[in-house]
């Protein structure tokens, strides 16, 4: 199943933006992103053929791997100035052995369709591996949002949820879009007011059409930082079993664990905080335009204020600041989280990373030339559908808040609160300690339910890579295509 990695050289996929963004080198022999998805996928499908013969069908598999259906728009925006500009937009719905599809919508000026398909498998393997039950989705638009005004940003959104809702790519029911590269609760927020005022007279459950809204349009306490909180559960829970930290050469626990984390957006800034949290020392930050790196440590908050001031790590006076961003993130450490865009850790630049595990924080940050080396050389690779989950799974949440119409534990809190000071009381706490007890927030829910989320689905990696031994991603791949074959086999097809 495996085709030669020199079968994709000069791939239109790395041309000079992708790679501007990607911090790759110029004419890097790898393939593009949907044919490493591809990759990864039969890699794993080819594993499960060798050590489970007649699992699963080849057929299936071929139904399987591809998207199953991808829209492309041209839409028309009439700019501030009265012109007209043509924008082109993608969605790609992978898979919908689960539904309602799901997956983010990011605004670029280099996203074309290989990407969003790419991004697209990703959300169905995420989502299955993870037990959670959509399929998966992407969605991109081909534009730079800083050379446009708010109105014209909005004038687009609003076009491009007004063709998702017309051509059946936008519902709670169908298809659940979210924030992703450059786009925030803003973007959402104008998406779930248009379809609402489309649909929202038929549809009571309108609003669930989209998550990642702000928390007054229905969103949920918890999303912002979800993705990279799920990443720092991810990895503590594997950091503190003893045989995963063998493999990388460590004792276990994350105290005092040297950390780089390239990307400084929104999962690199909130991963930042966690491990900061819980005693690691977080020494190298990598940007497109440079990093800063502080051996004993930089200070989350202290370098994030700089950095929403600045743009840029220029001037900053608590570590020692670097013009090229790869003088970061070559340096030792134990831990390197890639929290930026695909395809960054690759054939041309893999050698030169000396880190003792890979925490993927970023969508397919990761080449399948560069986890081959990983393999050999011993570095451990917490794969991307694994580790960075975190925002599904609470999107997931706020898609449930949705349907459900009610905060949650609003009904339950204040039994639980009762019930927490009954019990301070039989065991004798003075009335400022049983006075303190109070019952779940939402956000306790949220963290809750995600670490546990996580953390069941990092055992049942790690326990299927030991018992069959193979990588992490292999092992995360396989589960998840046994589990997507299995719902087919059990519910068949219509026709």
């Amino acid at each position: 199943m495996l085709k030669a990695l020199t079968a994709f050289k000069g791939v239109r996929a790395l041309n000079v933006k992708v790679v501007g963004r990607c911090f790759s080198v110029p004419g890097a022999d790898e393939p593009n992103f949907v044919e490493q998805t591809n990759q990864y996928f039969d890699q794993a499908a080819d594993f499960l053929h060798k050590n489970q013969p007649g699992l699963i069908d080849k057929s299936l598999l071929d139904f399987i791997r591809p998207p199953k259906t991808v829209l492309k728009l041209n839409m028309p925006l009439r700019r501030d100035d009265g012109t007209i500009e043509v924008i082109p937009a993608y969605r790609a719905q992978h898979s919908f052995h689960r539904v309602p599809c799901k997956g983010g919508i990011r605004y670029a000026p280099d996203v074309d369709q290989q990407e969003v398909e790419a991004l697209a498998a990703l959300m169905t393997f995420k989502c299955a591996c993870t037990d959670i039950p959509f399929g998966g989705a992407k969605g991109g638009v081909r534009i730079d949002p800083k050379k446009y005004s708010v109105r014209e940003l909005e004038r687009v959104t609003r076009r491009y949820a007004l063709e998702l809702s017309k051509k059946g790519f936008l519902g709670a029911s169908i298809d659940v879009p979210a924030p992703d590269m450059n786009t925030s609760g803003r973007e959402m927020s104008w998406i779930k007011d248009t379809y609402s005022y489309i649909y929202g007279q038929h549809d009571v459950n309108a609003a669930a059409c989209i998550t990642g809204k702000p928390l007054n349009q229905g969103g949920i306490d918890g999303r912002p930082e979800a993705t990279g909180l799920g990443v720092f559960y991810g990895t503590r829970h594997m950091m503190k079993n003893p045989e995963f930290a063998r493999l990388g050469g460590m004792t276990p626990g994350l105290k005092n664990k040297s950390v780089i984390i390239q990307g400084f957006g929104n999962v690199g800034s909130w991963a930042h905080k966690w491990f900061q949290e819980e005693g690691s020392r977080v020494t190298g930050i990598v940007e497109y335009n440079g990093g800063v790196y502080n051996e004993n440590g930089l200070d989350q908050a202290d370098l994030l204020a700089y950095w929403k001031s600045k743009k840029n790590f220029g001037g900053y006076t608590k570590g020692t600041v670097f013009t090229n961003p790869n003088d970061v993130m070559y340096k030792n450490c134990d831990i390197l989280i890639p929290a930026a865009i695909e395809k960054s850790l690759n054939r041309s630049n893999i050698a030169k990373i000396n880190a003792k595990v890979i925490a993927e924080a970023a969508n397919g940050p990761m080449t399948f030339a560069a986890q081959e080396y990983c393999d050999k050389k011993g570095i451990v690779v917490l794969p991307d559908l694994l580790i960075n989950a975190g925002g599904v799974i609470v999107s997931y949440f706020e898609w449930l808040k949705g349907l459900q119409h009610i905060r949650l534990g609003r009904l339950t809190k204040g039994w639980e609160q009762k019930s927490s000071r009954n019990l301070g009381s039989l065991l004798g706490l003075t009335e400022d300690k049983i006075g303190s007890l109070q019952g779940p927030t939402e956000k306790n829910i949220v963290y809750t339910a995600l670490e546990e989320i996580m953390c069941s689905a990092a055992d049942s990696v790690f326990q299927y890579s030991q018992a069959n031994k193979c990588s992490l991603r292999v092992a995360a791949y396989s589960l998840t295509i046994s589990k997507i074959a299995q719902t087919y086999k059990e519910a068949g097809t219509v026709f």
